[in-house]
């Protein structure tokens, strides 16, 4: 199962589900508020609607355990699903979970470092600028084109649902689930694999540097050339990590 990341929709696996899709069923889901998903229900924390959708395709796709894979936000769902629901995941592979709890607990300057790289999205959110937040975020978070280059239909579809953002700080910069409780993550009993790419910011890395830390069991792998978006941008590299992991 493929959880895609925020303002992105199922279909941000194509590349990777091309070419595993022989070895392996795969099952892709539009998150709340996007895709052809319904709206997020803003009286439910996000990230738990996000998992009661992949728990009701796990129960309707025969209710057995699977091998979990999140991207950014969709990766914070699949950590908390695998802590939560371990009798349904068989593994866990994150590429760049934004957990930002984790990262700045583990290293006290990181805050002040998130807080420089995401001024120009914050300023632009505060003021009631929703172009502008898009592309403040994505020139932080996106896959490296301008923001001019991008179709015009795709600019007005980020700056629709920018909303989303801030609907995911409660779980992003918090800890809801209690994953960061002391020995939580590593009594997780699946084997968990750990991506970034080397051109990712540094906040990705720290906070795989603060998970590797709290989940000694964990293998990681970084992938040369690939940002923040490396799934869909270096699609062939992410499918084999996978492939090699979970060992199809």
């Amino acid at each position: 199962m493929m959880i895609h990341c925020s303002l992105a929709h199922s279909g941000a696996w194509q590349g990777v589900a091309l070419r595993l899709q022989r070895q392996a069923q795969l099952l892709a889901f539009d998150q709340p508020g996007h895709g052809g998903s319904g709206p997020w229900h803003g009286d439910q924390v996000f990230q738990e609607q996000a998992m009661e959708m992949a728990l009701g395709l796990i129960a309707m796709w025969d209710d057995a355990p699977v091998h979990l894979v999140g991207h950014s936000f969709g990766g914070t769902v699949a950590l908390r699903m695998a802590a939560e629901y371990p009798d349904k995941v068989l593994s866990v592979a994150l590429y760049e979970p934004v957990f930002f709890t984790a990262g700045f607990r583990a290293f006290p300057g990181l805050e002040a470092e998130h807080d420089a790289l995401m001024a120009g999205y914050d300023s632009a959110w505060k003021a009631g600028d929703a172009e502008g937040a898009a592309r403040a975020f994505l020139d932080v978070w996106g896959d490296g084109r301008a923001w001019e280059k991008l179709p015009e239909v795709q600019r007005a579809d980020f700056a629709r649902r920018i909303a989303v953002i801030d609907a995911i700080r409660e779980t992003n910069y918090g800890d809801p689930g209690g994953l960061l409780q002391e020995g939580r993550l590593a009594a997780l009993p699946m084997p968990v694999l750990l991506m970034e790419g080397a051109r990712s910011p540094v906040l990705a890395t720290r906070i795989n540097d603060a998970l590797a830390a709290l989940l000694p069991r964990a293998r990681r792998q970084v992938f040369e050339g690939a940002g923040h978006m490396g799934p869909i941008t270096h699609a062939p590299a992410v499918a084999e990590a996978l492939r090699d992991f979970i060992g199809i």
